[in-house]
């Protein structure tokens, strides 16, 4: 008599956890203003231009900041808007 064939479903990813926000990083460059940065963030985010101004100064005096929180699809539009004057960004899970 045969044995039964157990019932088993297999789940199959890219390695990549996306059950947990993602960050966006944004990092200090020695080529853009702090214009240049707000009004991108602004473009971005959808902050204040004074919120876009408190990042910038964040990324300045600190070499990075965490500007958005969210899932993948939205970090990676985000990261895209940024990266679009040249920015530097990641997304770290």
């Amino acid at each position: 008599m045969p044995l039964p064939t157990p019932d088993v479903q297999l789940e199959v990813t890219d390695g990549v956890d996306t059950t947990h926000p993602a960050k966006v990083i944004l990092f200090n460059d020695e080529v853009h203003t702090f214009d240049d940065v707000a009004t991108q963030l602004v473009k971005a985010i959808g902050c204040s231009l004074q919120r876009g101004y408190d990042f910038a100064n964040e990324v300045h005096t600190r070499g990075k900041a965490r500007v958005f929180t969210g899932d993948m699809p939205d970090c990676l539009r985000v990261s895209g808007v940024l990266e679009e004057i040249a920015l530097h960004t990641q997304i770290e899970m």
